[in-house]
């Protein structure tokens, strides 16, 4: 008999530990307590059995709900089995809310699947952003390099998001822009006295085009200037020409020493052969002498 109590006891001591877990029912108090009559024990029991945090999807609805979102448990239960962030997403949508933006659920659900901060996204909306470029070097008409560095401020675009450039495209586009411009000035200096003609010409190209941004403003913070570039080539095309007339001088002198020598080396021949010339005098003259004899 005590050994069945004891396993009737057991018994209902795993009853009680798989209702507290698979009936969350703190969580079923705090729904019902702020307003959320539609959550039944059935709808978190599922969630449970489904590998769902029924904490979590509650705790966004209460949010939700409070905010007069009309969002259901499905859609977020859906978000969250998608791999979405289902809170970053319900924060993004109260502050659009506020800020009045109109940004939907489904929408903020795609941009977060595909894998921008949705929340920060509407915070560059309220609050744009500033992105400093790096220094730039470029080179004006007049040989001189000038250096620049360039704040923009850029706000984000909600509806470019999905599928639009980020933030490096951007500082790309921007960079080629001040490279362009310093390099069709004619002097340096005409950039040094009025540097927003910079920023007036790349702001004029449309550069967020196809980019997740809107491009509100393009303030040259620095500018400092470089290296004379167009002496150094001069300097580098000077010493490239001496070396070119040394080599062709060099060249010249081996040709005239190869010439000296060979004329000296014909000298030689040529005394070689007056001194067989003269060596065949005696030998003539005996020759004629004989045939004088001979002939008296």
């Amino acid at each position: 008999m005590s050994g069945l109590l004891i396993g009737i006891i057991f018994l209902i001591f795993i009853a009680i530990a798989l209702f507290c877990h698979y009936v969350p029912v703190g969580v079923l108090v705090n729904a019902w307590s702020s307003g959320l009559r539609n959550i039944g024990l059935d709808t978190l029991v599922f969630m449970r059995l489904r590998g769902t945090p029924a904490e979590r999807i509650v705790s966004c609805m209460i949010m939700s709900h409070q905010a007069n979102l009309p969002i259901t448990s499905k859609e977020l239960e859906a978000h969250y089995l998608a791999g979405g962030a289902i809170e970053n997403v319900i924060h993004a949508l109260i502050q659009a809310q506020k800020a009045g933006i109109l940004l939907s659920f489904e929408k903020a659900c795609a941009i977060d699947l595909a894998g921008r901060d949705v929340l920060e996204a509407v915070n560059m909306c309220v609050n744009p952003k500033v992105i400093k470029t790096p220094l730039i070097g470029a080179v004006a008409k007049d040989g001189i390099q000038l250096k620049a560095m360039a704040r923009i401020t850029v706000k984000a675009d909600i509806d470019k998001l999905i599928g639009g450039a980020g933030e490096a495209t951007v500082i790309a586009r921007v960079g080629e822009g001040i490279c362009t411009t310093i390099g069709s000035a004619i002097s340096h200096k005409k950039v040094l006295e009025s540097p927003g003609m910079i920023s007036q010409v790349v702001e004029s190209k449309g550069l967020d085009v196809g980019t997740a941004f809107s491009i509100l403003s393009i303030d040259i913070a620095d500018i400092d200037v470089g290296k004379n570039i167009g002496s150094e080539l001069q300097i580098q095309q000077a010493n490239a020409d001496k070396n070119i007339a040394q080599a062709k001088a060099e060249q010249r002198r081996a040709m005239a020493i190869a010439e000296e020598q060979e004329m000296k080396a014909k000298v030689v021949e040529m005394e070689a052969k007056v001194i067989y010339a003269e060596a065949q005098v005696p030998l003539a003259l005996a020759a004629a002498l004989r045939t004088g004899i001979a002939k008296a």
